[in-house]
This record gives structure tokens, sequence and C-alpha cells, in this order.
């Protein structure tokens, strides 16, 4: 089954569609979608290495109106902002995000944007709270925009060799991905408790 789902991702990301299925899957994932463009990013630039930084700038541009949508779903939609926070394993989102807030201030949106942590975690907590717009808008394109430019980059120039070696061994890499992004979110349940 991953060597399925693997191979459907790589034909997706040399296809003629993939960019606006990049712009869709950023978009999505930044308010309400579990999966992370990374999946599309890391083949496409493999792909066609030449265009890394397009698609960097397509899943920043993309991820930051997303997190829009985040951001009005927690101000305009807040029963429906919290039932995603619980989907999420946060029910006390927004008391998390403000006490966060409240330590260490703009970092908070800063660091989470570069993590695997889902983003739609903060950009939904940050409606709840109704953080400021503008500021939100501009951490958010600095820290999307400084992941899927570093990642484009790691890739344009070493994206082969790794594509090479992730489908040697695919199994376990898929296992690691999984491990680390659960490790992520224990990580971040732990740190809030």
């Amino acid at each position: 089954m991953l060597r399925k789902l693997h191979a459907w991702v790589m034909t997706l990301a040399a296809s003629r569609h993939a960019p606006w299925a990049l712009a869709a899957v950023s978009f999505a994932e930044s308010s309400f979608f579990p999966v992370p463009p990374d999946i599309m990013l890391a083949p496409m630039v493999a792909k066609q290495p030449r265009r890394a930084y397009l698609f960097a700038l397509i899943c920043t541009v993309a991820s930051v109106l997303g997190g829009l949508l985040g951001y009005a779903i927690g101000v305009f939609l807040e029963p429906v902002a919290l039932g995603i926070l619980k989907a999420f394993g946060h029910p006390d989102g927004l008391q998390e995000f403000q006490a966060q807030f409240a330590k260490w201030g703009m970092m908070v949106i800063l660091v989470k944007g570069l993590t695997p942590i889902p983003y739609k975690l903060v950009t939904i907590a940050c409606g709840l709270a109704r953080f400021d717009l503008f500021t939100f808008v501009w951490a958010s394109i600095v820290t999307r925009g400084a992941r899927f430019f570093l990642e484009a980059t790691v890739l344009k120039f070493w994206g082969p060799a790794i594509l090479a070696e992730v489908e040697k061994r695919l199994a376990l890499y898929v296992a690691l991905g999984v491990a680390l992004l659960v490790g992520g979110f224990l990580a971040a349940k732990l740190l809030h408790a």
C-alpha cells in the first residue's frame, strides 16, 4: 500500500496539475486538513529542482491564505474551532495558546510554524484569541516561508540522493516520520501539562 501511495504522489508531482494540488493541500493544511504539504513539495522539487523556489512560494502563499481561513474559523465559528482543536488532541486549545503566548509572545507563532506540529492549531487558536491580524499574517509569512524555502533548498541540491534513499527504505522512513509526528504531539502535550 505504501508503494502505491508513493507512486501516486510521484505521478501527481510530475503532472501539469501538481502546482494546483500543492496549493490546495497547503491551503487546507493551515486550517482543517491533517496532511502536510511536504508530501507534495518534496517529490515535486525532486522531480523538477529548477522550479524549487516557485513550489516553495506556492506553499507559502497558499499556507498563509489557508491560515487566514483558520483564523476566521476561530473568530466566527467558535464551536467548529474548538471541535477541530479537540479532534487534534487539544481540548483546551485556546487556554493552551493564551498561556503559551503570555509566556513566549510572538515566538509561539514563529516556532510552531516551522515545526511538524499542525499549523492549523496555531491559526485557529489565534482566531479564537483574537490575536492581532496584521501580526499574525506577517509572522505566518516569515515562518511558513522559512520552512518551505529551507525545505526546497535542501531538496533542490540533495533531493535526488534523498529520494533514492527514501525509495529504497520507504517503510522505514514512513515509520520514522510517523514516530516524529507522534513524538511532536506528545512533546507539545507534555509541555502544556
